[in-house]
């Protein structure tokens, strides 16, 4: 088929238009935190890797984008390969992390350098400490949730023996060695 409507110049825009109406919840994280308030620790800790940076080689990426990411991870329970990915794929990700479309994603071993550093910091959990109390004050809960992929999970299914559905068969009601078992029982 044919694609009835070319590539637009304002079309990113109009994207990030209704991402906003449907409720993007990263949008709505921007609008309770100042980020600012994680760039004092997150420098703090990097003051004297800025000393080498003279030496050259490519600029390290911004340390508050990179801190964004993991909490993205965090919310969403990705691992560093799915983080990158979702980055890519994702135009709400992008947003949040203040990317354009043309921007360098960083990889999954970027983001475990970065994350593996303020663990052994010893920052990492103050900052998530600050990430938290900050929607604490904003009275906003933080749900947590999981990306889903295209994959398919097969359902447990429930083994009775010929007794238990003869039981079931005849009296209409579960065998009463079930009640001794209550996932069987739900099952």
């Amino acid at each position: 088929m044919k694609n009835i409507n070319p590539l637009g110049l304002f079309d990113e825009h109009f994207l990030m238009e209704k991402l906003t109406k449907l409720g993007d919840p990263l949008q709505k994280l921007n609008d309770y935190i100042d980020w600012k308030i994680f760039e004092g620790p997150l420098n703090e800790v990097y003051k004297d890797e800025d000393k080498d940076l003279s030496t050259g080689g490519r600029p390290p990426f911004c340390r508050l984008m990179m801190f964004k990411a993991l909490l993205i991870q965090s919310l969403y329970n990705l691992s560093d390969d799915q983080l990158e990915y979702q980055i890519v794929d994702r135009a709400s990700f992008k947003r949040f992390l203040g990317l354009k479309k043309s921007d360098k994603v960083p990889d999954s071993k970027t983001f475990w350098v970065f994350r593996e550093y303020l663990i052994e910091k010893q920052v990492i959990e103050r900052l998530f400490i600050i990430f938290n109390e900050t929607l604490d004050a904003a009275g906003v809960f933080a749900n947590e949730g999981k990306m889903v992929d295209a994959s398919f999970v097969e359902a447990p299914r429930q083994r009775n023996t010929r007794e238990e559905n003869k039981h079931i068969k005849e009296t209409g009601t579960a065998p009463e060695k079930w009640k001794e078992k209550p996932h069987k029982l739900c099952q």
